[in-house]
């Protein structure tokens, strides 16, 4: 059976290595295999900052992606922890009763809620902030570049 609270941390805490989706539809789901490609790709936009600073434009690119990969399976932690337990095992534990124990939220599940929604939306904005600051930089630099 699978236990909402431990789907819900797995998506916090492990999401952008895909744990949650393996949890949850065994080791041959595909987009479990895919999500840690763009966490890869972030942390290497993080290492070519560190390299090269904030005006490689490669990593304007790459920093995002690992943002809004957390970003999104924090939300798929907050959309796991919300759902009603009809809901919940009716589609992970078809076989059990509507109101059977793993579908059941409990403080678990509500701190997972709330970590992923307060660390999940302050790694969205960052990553939102960092991509427009690093675009409007550049288009100032190409401006003046052109008025010279």
């Amino acid at each position: 059976m699978k236990n909402k609270t431990a789907a819900a941390w797995l998506a916090f805490l492990g999401g952008p290595l895909g744990l949650h989706r393996f949890y949850l539809n065994g080791l041959g789901d595909t987009l479990g295999w895919l999500l840690p490609i763009p966490t890869a790709l972030g942390v290497w936009g993080l290492e070519r900052v560190q390299l090269y600073g904030l005006d490689d434009t490669l990593s304007w690119i790459l920093v995002p992606m690992l943002g809004f990969n957390i970003a999104g399976c924090a939300l798929c932690a907050i959309v796991f922890g919300l759902m009603t337990p009809e809901k919940w095992n009716g589609r992970y534990n078809p076989g059990a009763d509507a109101e059977a124990a793993p579908g059941r939220t409990h403080w678990g599940t509500i701190g997972a809620v709330a970590l992923a929604l307060l660390i999940g939306t302050g790694v969205l904005m960052a990553s939102l902030v960092y991509s427009f600051q690093r675009y409007f930089e550049y288009q100032i630099a190409e401006a003046q570049k052109i008025s010279q």
